[in-house]
């Protein structure tokens, strides 16, 4: 039975996504434009110039791409299942997430974990057709492509909690719109989602690294290309598990100081 509810839970935005084909094409359409786009840009970027910031022509591109697949992972329209924080608190429907034979954090951790299998399917597809194609390059060695591995796993982690913080915001705020934009552009801005890092100022660089956002995903992508070489990758991976424990625990004190807030009318 736990299985079963475990699940119904996982497979919520999913299900929203495959009985809608016309927003999957839509989704297929759009990520084939941001790839094409993005490989013509560094490449234009790189016509006249050689090695910038410690990157090569390949590298930068082989990154850029796969920042837009990895974009996929989690960028799915939760909204369509009627089934956010954000909607059950403007509702005030919360209150049946405690009523559910689940808790509601291990059914919002379920619904998150079918979100990212999904997702996945789609950024490793996209990445086999790049790769086949040479739009990417592979990784250097099976060590790298090991590690990387690892590294996007705990990445996915920090992400996971990252945005959990966000969902909580809503038990005191209600509505959390402007905080999701605001979080969101920090997100892609600090993780490397619009530029490999290296390419910002010394202080930037500094800055972000007291910040969680680069361990989601300038981490794994910068070992992937070589960038961090792998003899560094055993201090990064320790920072991306650090985080992935350190808002495991900040999440956990806010679900429990969340449930005193929710009555029986459900706001």
């Amino acid at each position: 039975m736990a299985v079963l509810h475990a699940w119904r839970a996982a497979r919520v935005t999913p299900l929203g996504e495959l009985h809608a084909p016309p927003r999957m094409t839509a989704v297929l359409v759009r990520l084939v434009v941001q790839v094409v786009l993005v490989a013509s840009l560094w490449h234009g970027l790189y016509a006249h110039t050689g090695p910038t910031a410690g990157l090569a022509e390949d590298q930068a591109v082989t990154y850029a791409v796969l920042a837009v697949l990895a974009s996929r992972l989690r960028e799915l329209d939760q909204y369509a299942g009627r089934d956010t924080v954000l909607q059950h608190m403007h509702f005030g429907t919360i209150v049946y997430w405690y009523l559910r034979p689940l808790p509601p954090q291990r059914y919002h951790a379920l619904r998150a974990l079918g979100e990212q299998l999904y997702g996945f399917a789609w950024a490793l597809g996209g990445y086999l057709v790049c790769l086949t194609a040479g739009v990417v390059d592979p990784p250097g060695s099976a060590a790298v492509a090991g590690v990387f591995a690892l590294s996007l796993l705990l990445g996915q982690g920090v992400l996971y909690f990252v945005m959990l913080t966000l969902d909580q915001l809503c038990f005191w705020t209600v509505r959390n719109n402007a905080a999701m934009l605001i979080l969101i552009f920090a997100q892609n801005l600090l993780s490397g989602v619009y530029a490999p890092l290296w390419f910002f100022p010394d202080w930037f660089i500094t800055l972000s690294g007291f910040l969680p956002f680069q361990a989601t995903l300038s981490v794994p992508l910068s070992l992937y290309i070589g960038r961090i070489p792998l003899s560094d990758a055993f201090g990064q991976l320790a920072i991306q598990a650090f985080w992935v424990v350190a808002l495991f625990l900040f999440t956990r004190f806010l679900w429990r100081r969340a449930a005193r807030r929710v009555i029986s009318q459900g706001g």
